[in-house]
């Protein structure tokens, strides 16, 4: 036996058995689901980790162990699934899921709850102290406010913010004094979850800002594309299995139309020729004056049009004359009223010149 595997042999041997067993279970793990990613477990407690791992079982399996070990059990793993390895440092863990990388990224984030903030913490975002009457009695904490940056003073008997305060930017570290400021008010500037660093499935590696997408958005997006080519397949008279239907109806009535406006003999649209003829030859007897030319139920016809259109005439005609008494003038009131004038003026003269 050569030098080298005997190094070996001692080295496996060395290796304590609840070690070996560990990437083994790890490795099992990896192989079982069809996504696996790295998740970050910092600054959860154990309480907490325990009731996500409660919330998760069912749709996911997650594994906390040792970084060494965890990077073992991805390289014995095979090409790809290895990859994973860059993402193994501080406190991570093994995830595996049936799910696919999008659906597991939205449950994630959404199985994350506000949590305080301790002091040396880095803000994940920026603090703000909302403007709100905080309920506490006028004392020292109006200037522990005020030292962190907030507006604050006292109004009816109690500490108010009177504004919107900024008191820490993103990426900033948390001071005791403001951690204790942001306890007192309730304040939980922080999200306590498992945050995926990255996740491989199909071959491939997503991060995380691949599988944050806005899933009604994309739905909206998706929905409008396929019915612009359900619309470009009608127009272009392109068939497929979603739209041969929709072009098998539309060349049916085109096909009608063409019939009846060329007058083609079909079984189809026989009834509709007739009451086409029917219509035509009915409005070309209105215009015939010779009664003895017309089939007999067209003579009806035709009387009757002809009495519906003279009494029209004379409801007309009636109307007319009603209109011209109106405006037509009275001669006779003209008469005396012009007798009247003549008199009042022969009066006016008389008295005039005696």
């Amino acid at each position: 036996m050569s030098a080298e595997s005997e190094a070996g042999d001692r080295q496996t041997e060395a290796i304590p058995e609840w070690k070996r067993e560990e990437v083994a279970d790890l490795a099992d793990l990896i192989e079982t689901y069809e996504s696996v990613g790295v998740v970050s477990i910092g600054g959860i407690p154990s309480r907490q980790l325990q009731a996500m791992r409660r919330e998760l079982h069912g749709e996911a399996e997650l594994r906390v162990s040792r970084n060494t070990l965890l990077v073992r059990a991805l390289e014995a793993a095979g090409e790809g699934v290895a990859d994973l390895t860059s993402e193994i440092e501080g406190q991570v863990g093994l995830i595996g899921t049936d799910e696919n990388p999008f659906g597991l990224y939205r449950q994630l984030e959404a199985s994350k709850t506000p949590a305080p903030i301790n002091a040396g913490e880095i803000a994940p975002n920026a603090i703000t102290i909302p403007e709100s009457d905080t309920g506490v009695d006028p004392g020292p904490f109006v200037g522990e406010l005020q030292q962190v940056g907030a507006a604050a003073r006292i109004m009816d008997g109690s500490i108010h913010v009177t504004e919107d305060s900024t008191v820490l930017e993103e990426g900033e570290e948390v001071s005791a004094q403001l951690a204790n400021v942001l306890g007192e008010l309730g304040i939980e500037p922080k999200e306590v979850g498992l945050d995926l660093k990255t996740v491989y499935a199909d071959g491939i590696l997503f991060e995380p800002d691949e599988l944050a997408i806005d899933v009604d958005e994309y739905r909206a997006d998706v929905e409008a594309a396929a019915a612009r080519a359900r619309n470009l397949s009608i127009n272009a008279v392109y068939p497929t299995d979603r739209t041969a239907g929709a072009l098998l109806g539309q060349a049916s009535t085109e096909a009608r139309s063409l019939g009846v406006h060329a007058a083609i003999e079909s079984p189809d649209i026989a009834d509709e020729l007739v009451s086409k003829a029917d219509a035509q030859v009915r409005a070309l007897a209105a215009h015939i004056d010779d009664d003895e030319a017309l089939p007999e139920e067209l003579r009806e016809q035709v009387v009757e049009e002809s009495a519906d259109a003279g009494a029209d005439a004379d409801a007309d005609e009636s109307n007319d004359d009603e209109a011209d008494a109106e405006t037509e003038p009275d001669a006779d009131a003209d008469d005396e009223s012009d007798d009247d004038d003549d008199g009042d003026a022969g009066a006016g003269l008389g008295e005039m010149f005696g």
